[in-house]
């Protein structure tokens, strides 16, 4: 599913290359023909973006015939929708699930999505009316917001991905926000105290601005990430076993049909459900593990790790810090020096005969813990994007740093294509990982796989900056 800070992402780098000009529009696989016809060699006036939804209003605002201003395409991407602008020279072909192909200005753009629509303006604002606060949007009301928070009788967690309430939130960022906040997914919204809610907004709005500048959904603190085994661990709870910051045991269960999960020690059930912590609500399918007996199964998104875990890791695969980290738990072998090489380390933790990875995760997670700050109060964050576009990594950065993290190297429904970005997305091993995002570059043949091009062409975005 497209999250909403990729919508976003989306509408700012349009808004770039498109708003103000007028384009050819057609349909390749004719499920969009009325709708190109309507808007073909239209002006592109402008393009908003709330939650999951995008709405590109055409027509010229100084004609005389409304009829002519009041068009609207409607886009919810779904699971796997892409809207790409590409140099008209080097654009590949359309597909079968191309809806609308424009071109012009020597741009072309392509769209395939689950819902693209015509429709007026005042569909736009029926749909606005009934999506929630949107906090990658400047008029998000956290109040407003609260007053249907505060009544409601759902749980959190169901609250979190309600579009009518939190608009744009994905599961992953529901796992991570709830952690973050310290409140578990079934507590109750309506026995959420104002200050606990301020947190889950809070934690919101950052998780997802973060998310719109780096192209990417990045959950983990900095400070945090560097002793949590990173580039391995990149989330508190989601897809986990264990809790990144106390590593218990991560509770793993269905609600609405969509899998939660949380940490019953940093994230414990109060309010009226804490004296039946497995209750659950009417058709969710219990499927709690235990931690110890769950399997880890790598969860290969495009927007979540695809490598293991450190704690999976054998020593000859930890860092130096997370040796030395294993080593000091184990009160650090005499004639060992602290500047003693790697494999020094490797033998002297193999020689101790304990779970290196395992030592070290925990020493690492007392250290977060320690360092660990929480957020500022109540209003600390301004919602929207305004202020953060200047600050937009390009689709190339964004890919170079998920390689350097060790996340698929694709940036979410906006990166360039570029041979360079080609070549930053799918070099492997840790070493270029590193060295890319140490400085920038761009490998050489030896060092990528050759990129799968349909047409025989270079497929190349437009760098809308």
């Amino acid at each position: 599913m497209v999250e909403g800070h990729g919508v976003h992402r989306v509408a700012v780098t349009h808004r770039r290359a498109l708003v103000g000009k007028r384009f050819a529009a057609t349909s390749p696989n004719g499920r969009f023909e009325q709708g190109a016809r309507a808007i073909d060699g239209e002006p592109l006036r402008k393009i908003e973006a709330i939650g999951k939804n995008l709405f590109y209003f055409y027509g010229d605002a100084s004609a005389s015939n409304r009829a002519e201003t009041n068009k609207v395409v409607h886009v919810h991407f779904g699971m796997s929708g892409r809207f790409g602008v590409f140099a008209a020279d080097t654009a590949p072909d359309a597909t079968a699930n191309t809806r609308l192909r424009l071109e012009g200005h020597g741009i072309v753009a392509l769209l395939s999505a689950m819902t693209v629509d015509l429709v007026d303006e005042s569909a736009y604002f029926a749909k606005k009316e009934k999506l929630g606060q949107d906090p990658l949007r400047e008029d998000a009301c956290p109040d407003t917001l609260w007053a249907k928070f505060s009544k409601s009788r759902k749980s959190v967690g169901l609250a979190l991905m309600d579009q009518g309430m939190f608009a744009g939130v994905g599961n992953i960022y529901r796992a991570e926000i709830l952690y973050k906040a310290g409140v578990h997914p079934d507590e109750r919204c309506a026995d959420v105290a104002r200050e606990t809610f301020d947190k889950v907004w809070f934690h919101t709005v950052e998780l997802m601005q973060r998310g719109f500048v780096n192209g990417s959904i990045l959950t983990v603190d900095p400070e945090e990430a560097l002793v949590l085994g990173d580039p391995w661990t990149r989330r508190y709870v989601y897809n986990q076993t264990k809790c990144g910051r106390c590593r218990g045991g991560v509770r793993v269960w269905d609600m609405a049909n969509r899998t939660v999960y949380a940490c019953e020690t940093c994230q414990p059930l109060r309010g009226a459900g804490a004296g039946v912590a497995s209750q659950k609500a009417k058709g969710d399918r219990e499927t709690e593990t235990d931690a110890k007996s769950q399997p880890f199964v790598p969860f290969v998104s495009h927007c979540a790790p695809d490598s293991g875990r450190a704690a999976a890791m054998e020593p000859s695969r930890l860092t130096v810090a997370q040796l030395k980290a294993a080593l000091t738990e184990r009160g650090w072998p005499e004639g060992l020096r602290r500047s003693a090489r790697k494999s020094e380390l490797v033998e002297a933790v193999l020689a101790a005969g304990a779970p290196a990875a395992d030592a070290a995760a925990d020493t690492a997670a007392a250290a977060a813990a320690a360092v660990y700050v929480p957020p500022p109060g109540r209003g600390a964050l301004s919602p929207g994007t305004k202020a953060l576009e200047s600050r937009m990594n390009s689709a190339k950065a964004a890919a170079r740093e998920k390689l350097a993290a060790g996340e698929k190297g694709n940036v979410e429904h906006v990166a360039l294509a570029d041979d360079e970005t080609r070549a930053v997305a799918t070099a492997t091993g840790a070493k270029r990982a590193r060295d890319a995002s140490a400085a920038p570059r761009t490998p050489d043949a030896s060092e990528t796989k050759p990129a799968r091009v349909r047409t025989g062409k270079t497929a190349r975005r437009l760098d809308a900056e």
